[in-house]
């Protein structure tokens, strides 16, 4: 029995992982049939909450090979492979109504959505709900065509990331174990070793976007007071319990392993950028010089396909900014980011260059043919006028070739600046794309 649920959390609190746990702990009668899904969707819309992540879980009576994948408050957490007898419709609806119902956080704007079936919806609203906007209309009746059992609170606006959820097949996977701190702790300042996170992400090398090592912040926890301690993520399994058990900090109530989508890209379209709130691959050419805007971000034009677009790298992104002001008129780049309305930019998430121009500098005025003399320009009129005994020259400035402060290759943001949905290039040697 599939069980699905999106839009608990709000801006300020809560978690909609931690609902995970509290429904692994009430359905203590049934066994867990494969991991926990963490589904991430499309990052660029307008009323997500902070990582617009929906949750997937399937519960019956377990078959075959079984592994501990958790612990909830002392007692481990196991997943089965496969599935000998489905979990009874009723109990599975009421458990999870009274669990998402408790937890959730209408009063401070969620719009909860559950989905239960036996049946997953079709892939298609996976899709679109990763790269675009969904309707809820068109979910429902998907919904009813396959004998769904639906709830909502305050609009129900979360069945469609539910769905989605339950409708993920994945092509690109990743893993994360996410560990929960005692109630009596949320809220208070998070006790984490940072010296064992740059450790572990140094060692490990399965997992990603742990540290920023060039400003020495950790990536791996919260800033809201939420339940979470911390999350990493990574492609091995295996590794990634080594890693998170190296993790010197406060002791965690609760320890979950998802299934995600994170750090695959399913998120970029590779189609000319139209639509706003949606995020693009683009390939084009500098067409001017980046400028520096107030706030500290830098905005670069370059023509595509179907016109000009201008790409933006935020203040958040700190030293990206300067792969984006080395960039100069001629260079071939691919960029990825959200396409947003106004003002109408590209949001790089990373960007990968293709080719460099040379570019030549004018670094000074000739020198005056008879007295050596400084020149200046006559304007509009052409050449150069000798300052000191007003001798007329064409001769060329001087001029020099820029050392280029950029190559072709990737580029990323630091890991704090870095989506969810975002495919890290540690990860690219796996799933790199053609140039």
């Amino acid at each position: 029995m599939f069980v699905a649920f999106d839009d608990t959390d709000s801006i300020q609190s809560m978690c909609t992982t931690f609902l995970a746990t509290e429904l692994i702990k009430a359905m203590r009668g049934y066994d867990l049939i494969g991991l926990p899904r963490l589904v991430r969707l499309n990052p660029a819309v307008p009323w997500k909450t902070r990582g617009n992540g929906a949750l997937c879980l399937c519960f019956g009576v377990g078959k075959g090979d079984c592994r501990m994948i958790g612990e909830i408050d002392g007692l481990p957490v196991y997943s089965y492979e496969r599935m000998y007898e489905d979990a009874n419709r009723r109990n599975v609806l009421e458990t999870s109504q009274r669990i998402v119902a408790k937890w959730s956080r209408t009063s401070e704007g969620a719009s909860p959505g559950l989905v239960v079936s036996t049946v997953k919806p079709a892939q298609r609203l996976y899709w679109e709900a990763v790269r675009g906007i969904v309707e809820k209309d068109d979910t429902v009746r998907e919904l009813q065509r396959i004998g769904a059992d639906t709830f909502g609170w305050e609009g129900g606006r979360g069945i469609i990331g539910a769905s989605a959820a339950m409708a993920w097949r994945p092509h690109d996977r990743t893993y994360e174990i996410i560990t929960y701190r005692h109630p009596d702790r949320w809220g208070t300042p998070r006790e984490l070793d940072d010296g064992s996170i740059k450790e572990m992400d140094l060692r490990h090398t399965t997992t990603f976007n742990n540290f920023d090592h060039q400003t020495g912040r950790r990536a791996i926890s919260p800033h809201t007071p939420c339940p979470v301690l911390f999350g990493v993520r990574g492609d091995d399994p295996n590794d990634l319990m080594a890693a998170v058990f190296s993790i010197r900090s406060e002791r965690p109530a609760r320890w979950l392993m998802f299934l995600s989508n994170q750090g695959t890209d399913d998120h970029i379209l590779r189609t000319p950028p139209t639509l706003p709130d949606r995020s693009y691959e683009v390939l084009g050419t500098v067409i001017g010089t980046p400028r520096t805007i107030t706030g500290g971000h830098v905005i670069v034009p370059m023509s595509i396909a179907n016109g000009t677009l201008e790409c933006a790298a935020y203040e958040p992104a700190k030293e990206f900014r300067n792969v984006i002001r080395a960039l100069r008129p001629g260079d071939r780049i691919r960029a990825f980011g959200e396409l947003r309305d106004e003002p109408r930019t590209l949001n790089l998430e990373k960007l990968q260059v293709l080719e460099t121009t040379r570019h030549i500098q004018k670094v000074s005025n000739p020198r005056c043919p008879e007295c050596g003399g400084p020149t200046k320009s006559i304007g509009s009129r052409g050449g150069y006028r000798c300052k000191k005994c007003r001798t007329k020259t064409d001769l060329p400035g001087v001029s020099i070739e820029e050392v280029r402060g950029i190559a072709p290759g990737w580029y990323e943001p630091p890991v704090c600046a870095r989506r969810h949905l975002g495919k890290p290039l540690k990860r690219m040697g796996q799933y790199r794309h053609e140039s």
